[in-house]
This record gives C-alpha cells, sequence and structure tokens, in this order.
C-alpha cells in the first residue's frame, strides 16, 4: 500500500528527513510550514513533494491545511505531528508569559487540532497511524525551561491517551523522545542554556555529552527511520509507547 503522509513543520530539520525518508520509500507525502521559502526549497528537493503553508498557531489555518493536505494526498494514512517551537529559556518568574503560551499554543494546542481534523480521515484507513513529536524534556526537567518541558510532558499523555481511544479503528498511536538533535535549533538551545545558567557553551555542550552513553547529537536521519519504522507493517503491533532516541540519556543536565 502506498502510504499518504501528512508531515507539520516538516521543510526543514527533523520534519524534511522525515518527508524524505517517506518519500525514498515510495509513500505520497504533504508537509505544512510556516516558512513559504523553506516550502519551496523543501520541494525541490523531495521528489513529489506536497506542500501547504500553514500557521500552527491559528486553529483556521491549521483547519485549512488539513482539508488541502487529504485533497491533495487524496487520503490520509499516517500524520506526523513534529511542529513545536522551544520557547523561552528563563527561570519560571522571570519568563515571558506571552512566549510561555505560545508554545502551549503551538506544540500542545496546535497538535490537537490537527489531530482531531485527520482522525476522521485516518478512520478510513487500513493502517492509520499516529506519530507525536515529544522530547528528552517530556521525560525529564530541565531547569530553566518550564514551557518546553510542560508542553512535551503533556503530549505524552496526548498520545497514550488517543492510543486508548483509536485503537479500535485500527489507528497506532505513538510518541519519540529525541534527546539533543544535530543542527541548527540545537545550537540556539545551548546558546540559550549557557546565557540562563551563566556558563561558557563549551561548559553546556559537556553536560549535555556527560548524560549520553553515546557521546554524539542525534542524527534526524535516524529519528526519520524512526518514524518510517513505526508506521509501516513492521510496526503494527506498537501503539501507546514513547520510544526515546536519545543516545542513552539518563537525566536531564
Amino acid at each position: 500500500m502506498q502510504q499518504r503522509v501528512l508531515i507539520t513543520a516538516g521543510a526543514s530539520g527533523i520534519g524534511k528527513e522525515i518527508a524524505r525518508a517517506f518519500s525514498a520509500q515510495g509513500a505520497s507525502v504533504c508537509v505544512c510550514d510556516i516558512d513559504e521559502k523553506a516550502l519551496a526549497s523543501a520541494a525541490s528537493e523531495v521528489p513529489g513533494l506536497q506542500t501547504v503553508a500553514c500557521d500552527m498557531a491559528r486553529r483556521d489555518d491549521i483547519e485549512r491545511m488539513i482539508a488541502a493536505s487529504v485533497q491533495a494526498l487524496g487520503g490520509l494514512d499516517v500524520l506526523v505531528n513534529n511542529a513545536g517551537i522551544a520557547g523561552p529559556t528563563a527561570p519560571m518568574e522571570e519568563a515571558d508569559p506571552d512566549e510561555w503560551e505560545r508554545v502551549m499554543t503551538v506544540d500542545v494546542i496546535g497538535t490537537f487540532h490537527a489531530t482531531r481534523l485527520s482522525i476522521p480521515h485516518l478512520k478510513q484507513s487500513a493502517a492509520g497511524s499516529i506519530v507525536v513529536m515529544s522530547s528528552l524534556g517530556g521525560r525529564f526537567g530541565y531547569p530553566n525551561r518550564s514551557a518546553y518541558c510542560t508542553a512535551k510532558m503533556g503530549l505524552i499523555g496526548f498520545a497514550k491517551t488517543l492510543s486508548r481511544e483509536l485503537g479500535s479503528h485500527n489507528i497506532r498511536v505513538n510518541a519519540i523522545a529525541p534527546g539533543a538533535v544535530a543542527g541548527e535549533r540545537i545550537e540556539r538551545v545551548l546558546q540559550g542554556r549557557a546565557d540562563a545558567e551563566h556558563k561558557t557553551l563549551d561548559e553546556v555542550r559537556a553536560a549535555a555529552m556527560g548524560i549520553q552513553s553515546l557521546k554524539r547529537f542525534v542524527d534526524p536521519k535516524d529519528i526519520a527511520a524512526l518514524v518510517v519504522f513505526l508506521t509501516s507493517d513492521a510496526g503494527k503491533s506498537i501503539s501507546g509507547q514513547v520510544l526515546p532516541i536519545d543516545n542513552d540519556a539518563q537525566v536531564a543536565a
């Protein structure tokens, strides 16, 4: 069966690698993103990629995006909820309330709207599957990252609840929890942590490596391979799980 796949925030980073991996397997893939230039670039790189511009902080945008994506794909078999923002790095009492709330709006509420609107289409699939992007921060608390960790922990509960609701419709739901992923985003996160903790960038990078048995950042391609596996026939008995992909991180730095 040729899978029909929708990936939120799929024009760059992890999302684009997931799109690339599904496309290589022969799937029909659509990605949405707020960055229209990145969408155009992704479409030029990934053969046959469908794209839809969408601000995941706006309900009306998400409603339009889901309808357009399903029409472009001719249905839906896989939803990858990849959209999310990192939010502020600051002690709780100093965090900007608007930035804190925006993390909830994009990471949690945006995922809720994309999923609720996709479920009727997934119910028509012979093998529906939803993947929710959590984080190491969804398993452990990070100092000065209250918004991000709250959102990512909430998404684990979201995925586990959905797996129980949708199992009777043969729809599988899993969360994955990456650790520190190689790329521009982790560099910004580490710099923000260094600034908040009054440390050097080298010190926070060493601390991040110090909690892992494998001393490297996670390759986005490995995350993409995990998503493809979970949503394939080989993963048909896996649902309601949180799968870490974090180089064996034991505690959050």
